[in-house]
């Protein structure tokens, strides 16, 4: 992996990391032995700014682009979880010790897919999380949508997945602009109602924390069900889980510092600024204090072939 300079403004350094994939590594002064991958969701971005902020808490933060990027699927289409985890082991190589995985929406997915198959995965902040594998979104590296494909792949092999229901059709009030497509993937979930056992992230199974952020009023996918329906697996488990919601807050919850998200001119995302908003500020502390380095990161854990 190919690490390069970059500026410095006195609190954190970034690096600009261009192999094997585009991304940011931001490091504080002094550095740091808690780390975080951030991962933006269908957006395909560098999530920079949140990187920063992360990074400006005392956290080395790496951001990067995990499709749509050189030499990766233009959609998110059999997407390798060895992507993540080779990730995971740049933030291992810059001495941190405790790693932690946040992601939004589909970055949430595949945040709690990486922590379910790599042990070296200490915490997981999954906002607006699915509780399923679901299709591709966009085409794979053979330039197609369809037919539909599982989003991951791990040592080569899909995931089971739920494929979407194209029998659905936008509301008759949402006919033109932007359109809340939640109802879409519940229609999908009924039609193939008999892939979810075998489609669902079996989120138990990860060593590391799970902290849920979802929003009620999301209008992308049912993320707050999902969130609960992952809380139940852990805790039904005996496993830690913590969950955090508010009932007017959409798909793109805000953190202190990120301002507004900008609107879309194909999507509505459900909420309100001011409960986006809030539920990022409700979500805060937590998130900074389950990913700040904590005892848990003395713990000699070996990753498993």
């Amino acid at each position: 992996m190919t690490v390069g300079p970059g500026p410095a403004d006195g609190h954190v350094t970034e690096h600009e990391v261009t192999a094997p994939w585009e991304g940011v590594l931001l490091e504080p002064a002094g550095g740091s032995r808690a780390g975080v991958l951030v991962l933006a969701g269908s957006s395909g971005r560098v999530d920079r700014r949140r990187a920063r902020l992360l990074a400006r808490q005392g956290l080395v933060a790496l951001a990067l682009r995990w499709f749509g990027g050189p030499g990766q699927p233009a959609g998110i289409c059999e997407i390798p979880l060895e992507t993540f985890v080779a990730a995971v082991d740049l933030l291992r190589s810059r001495g941190v010790e405790r790693v932690g995985v946040l992601g939004v929406s589909k970055g949430a997915e595949a945040a709690l897919l990486t922590a379910v198959h790599e042990p070296l995965v200490d915490v997981v902040v999954a906002v607006s999380p699915t509780a399923l594998v679901w299709c591709n979104v966009g085409p794979g590296l053979d330039g197609r949508r369809h037919p539909y494909r599982s989003s991951w792949t791990w040592q080569g092999r899909p995931l089971p997945f739920v494929p979407m229901d194209d029998t659905w059709r936008r509301p008759r009030e949402q006919a033109d602009g932007p359109v809340a497509i939640r109802g879409w993937y519940d229609l999908s979930e009924r039609t193939f109602a008999t892939r979810l056992d075998a489609a669902a992230i079996p989120v138990e199974r990860a060593r590391a924390d799970v902290l849920l952020i979802a929003g009620g009023d999301d209008a992308m996918w049912p993320s707050l069900r999902y969130a609960e329906q992952l809380a139940a697996r852990r805790r039904a488990a005996g496993a830690p889980v913590h969950l955090i919601t508010h009932p007017d807050a959409g798909h793109r919850p805000r953190f202190p510092g990120e301002g507004p998200a900008e609107s879309s001119p194909s999507f509505l995302y459900g909420g309100t600024p001011d409960a986006d908003a809030l539920l990022g500020e409700l979500a805060w502390a937590p998130v900074v204090d389950a990913l700040r380095l904590t005892g848990s990161a003395s713990v000699s854990v070996s990753r498993s072939n």
